[in-house]
């Protein structure tokens, strides 16, 4: 097989998958709006269960359902038969994957779920199978053909039950009013999760870590503790202990290139007065909005009564992974 060949085959499966997706939009309709509103009023979890590559999807879809605002979890169903359906209540919604509509692991137990009185949601390719037929919702899944040249691997379609699953976690969650900040809560390890909960409180250094000098040290006595804590800057303040000013690696320079006497000068004669400051309450995310906007590389976080209470730069925020 040449390599043109090969080009022209992964493009064929890409295609007709997209269009198996594609023909997903015309069946949008009362059976999709039925399903949505069996799982927005689960007052239970949201069950999902599927066979082979089928239970693959049905664990991403129960995966996405939970990661949005939906209570969701993938149970075996050869497990179920076996000791799993414990974990089902009468609360509960089951959502059923199967392609062929006649996995017998899912046929199996199906007639305790109905004595139970759990609601049954299918996703299949077949709207004439025992599956859909047993439900109450259905939604069709099924595609013309399969990627694979024997129509045999299951491809496109399970290409197209993903996408279907997506589609109902996304109406979902639209009709629940999830935020982005529901959704940080339940990825407090992303990045977006660190974006939205992370406080400048959560990251700033403290304490001794903390450069700072009094406003009448001399300008080598602040370079000594910028040395020493290694932020590249040094906090400045009065003798009431508030925070009047910063000397940075930038203002160094530009002191070195007039020539000014370190051993001679005090630090209130060259420290930038009055800088950015912020509070420890404010978020992260905005901290860097605000540092990239001012173009600065460090700041100081002050208290209401103008005392500095943490200090952090660039690298702090790079290491929380908020940028």
């Amino acid at each position: 097989m040449t390599q043109k060949d090969l080009i022209h085959l992964g493009r064929s499966v890409i295609e007709l998958e997209s269009r198996a997706v594609e023909r997903l939009a015309a069946r949008i309709g009362n059976s999709f709006q039925r399903a949505c509103e069996l799982i927005l009023s689960c007052r239970g979890r949201v069950v999902v269960v599927g066979m082979g590559k089928s239970g693959h999807v049905a664990g991403k879809i129960a995966s996405t359902l939970a990661s949005t605002g939906t209570p969701a979890f993938f149970v075996h169903p050869g497990e179920a038969s076996h000791g799993d359906l414990g974990m089902i209540t009468p609360a509960d919604l089951l959502i059923a994957v199967s392609n062929s509509g006649e996995t017998p692991e899912i046929l199996m137990i199906l007639p305790i779920i109905k004595r139970m009185g759990v609601k049954l949601l299918a996703l299949t390719g077949n709207p004439e199978s025992t599956l859909a037929q047993q439900s109450d919702a259905c939604i069709d899944v099924s595609v013309d053909k399969e990627a694979c040249p024997m129509n045999l691997a299951p491809t496109a379609s399970t290409t197209a039950t993903l996408a279907m699953g997506d589609a109902l976690a996304v109406a979902v969650l639209e009709s629940r009013g999830f935020t982005s900040q529901d959704f940080a809560r339940s990825h407090p390890g992303g990045v977006l999760g660190r974006r939205l909960l992370l406080f400048v409180s959560d990251i700033m250094r403290t304490g001794d870590m903390v450069p700072m000098v009094k406003q009448d040290d001399l300008l080598r006595v602040a370079l000594v503790e910028m040395s020493s804590k290694g932020l590249g800057m040094t906090g400045v303040q009065d003798g009431q202990g508030k925070f009047v000013g910063i000397f940075t690696d930038g203002d160094l320079r530009r002191t070195l290139n007039q020539k000014v006497d370190v051993n001679g000068c005090a630090i209130r004669e060259v420290m930038t007065a009055d800088p950015v400051t912020v509070g420890p309450d404010i978020l992260a995310a905005e901290l860097v909005q605000l540092m990239r906007t001012n173009s600065i590389n460090g700041l100081f976080v002050v208290d209401g009564s103008g005392r500095v209470v943490g200090a952090l730069n660039m690298h702090d925020l790079l290491r929380a992974g908020v940028m």
